[in-house]
């Protein structure tokens, strides 16, 4: 667990998705997913999943699990299983209440990701940007992954500015 002032990143529960589906409908209201989106990815890699809670209440989540190859999972689908051999780690999502941003909690996040995927001898973080978000990830130290036509059109499910963006775990 990671703590700062009286709010700590902590392992995912079940219990988490009600207020993790009311964040990001607060947060991401153009992206929506599925509960059954979040649901599924808890229970296919639960330790790439973490909310951070004050008080029972969800200020934040990280979404995260192993992937393979550079075509990332469309907006709102569902995977029915991992790769069997995973090549990076993926966050599906990071989303943080504004009462809690620039506290340093989406820098314990990435953090939290990374350890996640050393632990399955990972060394790549993937993830796809939405438009509003390429600068936090590029300060962050993300590029620009390679894309073809087919994750171009994956891509096009976020928004028409949406990025695969890397970054190297050391």
């Amino acid at each position: 667990m990671t703590h700062s002032a009286d709010s700590t990143w902590r392992s995912m529960t079940p219990d988490d998705l009600t207020g993790v589906m009311t964040l990001t409908a607060c947060i991401h209201p153009d992206y929506m997913e599925d509960w059954a989106v979040f649901e599924e990815r808890l229970k296919l890699a639960p330790d790439g999943c973490f909310s951070l809670v004050r008080d029972k209440e969800v200020l934040g989540y990280l979404i995260s699990h192993p992937w393979q190859g550079l075509i990332s999972p469309p907006l709102n689908t569902l995977l029915h299983t991992l790769p069997d051999k995973a090549d990076s780690w993926y966050i599906h999502d990071l989303a943080l209440s504004p009462a809690v941003r620039g506290q340093g909690f989406a820098q314990q996040a990435l953090l939290l990701a990374e350890n996640a995927a050393r632990r399955h001898n990972l060394h790549i973080l993937l993830l796809t940007s939405t438009c509003h978000a390429v600068s936090f990830w590029q300060k962050a130290g993300f590029t620009d992954a390679p894309t073809n036509k087919a994750e171009q059109a994956v891509l096009a499910s976020y928004d028409a500015q949406a990025r695969l963006l890397q970054r190297p775990i050391d």
